[in-house]
């Protein structure tokens, strides 16, 4: 046996045992006479002691350890005398009596630390070195506990795991696909899928009633800190349901991995909100619930006192930070360039002290006279000591998003944006359609597979703009942690959907004729959801990014900075694949 115990399992109730360890070195620590090591593996850190007095080689051959050293120990369990209760282990050390280098190492470019000093970049680069870390290893452990307990709930559901194939067909209609060429038909290309859509569908036709997969699925977009070219997803189907029997049973999913995961316990159902209510009151249709701070209409109260930014507006909306009045100017210029930046967009902000005496001062006050600004503030519902803040412009749902960001800053900053406190809710009835500037045209809100809700079926021929879709999405905290629909499971409103989406007749069969023809052999009604696996375990873990709950991200730019991928091919695999390579300078 290599190890008779691991590194984080022997306590004082084990002392006088003789064991052997392995792992890799954390520390030396040289103590007079004695020299002191800390052997870490996945389970733990146990303290090593080498007595000069006992054996003067082996406490000599323990100096010479260096950090990452991969090495064996035998020796004697016994009691610390300065007991460490920050580790499990920390009232044991083992008296070593044989040592085996099983591997040198290099010295590591960072320290294998929680806080560690290596940049992103540099972590990335090294991965195996940064899964060491003991708080990244946890996340791989959480990651594999939510994993398990998914499959534990919807097997007691009667869920059946199916896989679907990784090489499918290009469906371009959404986020882009990346693309396979296929050696055996040349010119030809597979899809690496997006999601198993439509295959989950055609699982329910063939009557597997429940299916579920942690799946793998490939998006070619650009990336964010909650986004990566590959993501895995867990994707539910049922047959014979309706949207009521979807949100029981992964409310009840939700509610189970909290309790199993976090020890949290939700006793009342999530909050329900429609899109049109969420993108009134949040500015997003995934609304951070932690707090309150609603978005508030002020054109009626605001207009036609001759301050021309609100005259002129299509909308203008605030919000009431509560205690907030103590903010200093520098702070108020400093969210007001914040604002303006330009992937928020605003063109300035105006805001509003309610002072202890109930007065209103503002920085428009020589345009509004006390009794409007006293209207504004019962309007925001502000008490003293509150900070009202102002933005409005001429596009309504472009000025909610930016009240929606300023709305975040402004949590962020009070404290209100809490890891440990968690909010979620449905939000229901999406637009079935969304208009494409560029492609000057309705595309889908989600995807062309989404049934519209019964009783605006026959807005498709009149006003398609105003249909809503039987959609849902789950939000945890401002982050959309998963989302689905019930499917459109007849042939001709499918092809109505196609029509409407501006596909051809040959452009529909050529690309989904494969679902249009299985409709024809009996497919029941039907319905899904994915949840996000990384989001989930992001959230479960506390962190703002999914690439620590990931073993191998990729960064920003969608590289793999270990095994420097993407990379150029040999021109001998080209040739087989048929393919030329012509690169268009950026200019």
């Amino acid at each position: 046996m290599y190890r008779s115990h691991t590194c984080g399992e022997l306590r004082l109730s084990d002392a006088g045992k003789e064991v052997t360890l392995t792992g890799w070195v954390q520390r030396t620590r040289k103590m007079g006479g004695m020299t002191f090591v800390d052997l870490r593996d996945r389970y733990g850190i146990t303290q090593l002691v080498f007595n000069e007095a006992i054996n003067v080689e082996l406490c000599e051959q323990a100096n010479r350890l260096g950090r990452e050293f991969v090495i064996q120990v035998t020796g004697t369990v016994q009691e610390r005398s300065n007991k460490n209760e920050n580790l499990p282990t920390g009232d044991i050390e083992i008296a070593v009596s044989g040592m085996n280098v099983l591997n040198p190492s290099s010295t590591p470019p960072f320290t294998i630390e929680d806080e560690t000093d290596g940049g992103d970049d540099l972590r990335m680069k090294y991965r195996y070195l940064d899964l060491r870390r003991p708080a990244v290893r946890k996340n791989m452990e959480l990651r594999h506990k939510v994993t398990m307990e998914v499959r534990r709930y919807l097997d007691g559901l009667g869920f059946l795991e199916v896989e679907t194939p990784m090489l499918i067909g290009s469906t371009p209609e959404g986020a882009r696909d990346f693309v396979v060429p296929s050696r055996m038909n040349p010119g030809q290309f597979y899809a690496l899928p997006q999601s198993p859509q439509t295959l989950k569908q055609l699982l329910m036709v063939a009557g597997m009633d429940r299916y579920f997969q942690i799946v793998k699925c490939f998006r070619d977009e650009d990336l964010r800190a909650d986004r990566q070219p590959e993501f895995t997803q867990i994707d539910c189907e049922m047959s014979f349901v309706d949207q009521e029997d979807i949100i029981r049973t992964f409310e009840g999913m939700a509610k189970h991995l909290f309790k199993a995961i976090r020890g949290v316990e939700f006793d009342k159902p999530f909050i329900r909100m429609t899109w049109q209510d969420a993108m009134k009151y949040y500015g997003s249709d995934k609304p951070d619930m932690r707090f309150g701070m609603t978005l508030v209409e002020l054109a009626d109260v605001l207009k036609g006192y001759g301050f021309s930014v609100f005259d002129n507006a299509a909308y203008i909306g605030g919000i009431c930070a509560e205690g907030a009045a103590s903010y200093t100017r520098k702070q108020l210029d400093a969210l007001t360039e914040y604002v303006k930046k330009p992937q928020i967009g605003a063109k300035g902000m105006v805001y509003a002290r309610v002072e202890a005496d109930g007065t209103v001062r503002s920085s428009v006050d020589k345009f509004y006279a006390q009794d409007v600004l006293q209207r504004m503030k019962d309007t925001c519902r502000a008490k003293p000591g509150d900070l009202i803040l102002v933005l409005s412009g001429d596009d309504v749902m472009k000025t909610r998003k930016q009240l929606c960001e300023l709305r975040l800053k402004v949590a962020e900053q009070l404290g209100l944006r809490d890891k440990d406190k968690f909010a979620l809710l449905w939000v229901v009835d999406f637009p079935m359609f969304e208009w494409s500037d560029e492609e000057q045209r309705l595309m889908a809100t989600h995807h062309p597979f989404t049934h519209p809700k019964e009783e605006d079926i026959p807005l498709l021929d009149t006003d398609p703009a105003n249909v809503r879709a039987d959609a849902y999405d789950m939000v945890c905290n401002g982050v959309e942690v998963g989302g689905g629909s019930i499917r459109i499971h007849d042939q001709h409103l499918q092809e109505k959907m196609f029509e409407l989406l501006g596909f051809s007749k040959e452009r529909a069969e050529a690309q989904f004729g494969f679902l249009m023809n299985a409709f024809r052999y009996g497919a029941p009604p039907h319905g899904g959801l994915a949840y996000g696996l990384d989001r989930w375990v992001s959230i479960f873990a506390g962190l703002d990014s999914i690439r620590d709950c990931i073993a191998f991200p990729k960064n920003n730019s969608g590289r793999d900075v270990m095994l420097d991928a993407p990379a150029d091919l040999e021109q001998k695999q080209l040739d087989e694949l048929h393919l030329t390579i012509n690169v268009k300078e950026n200019k």
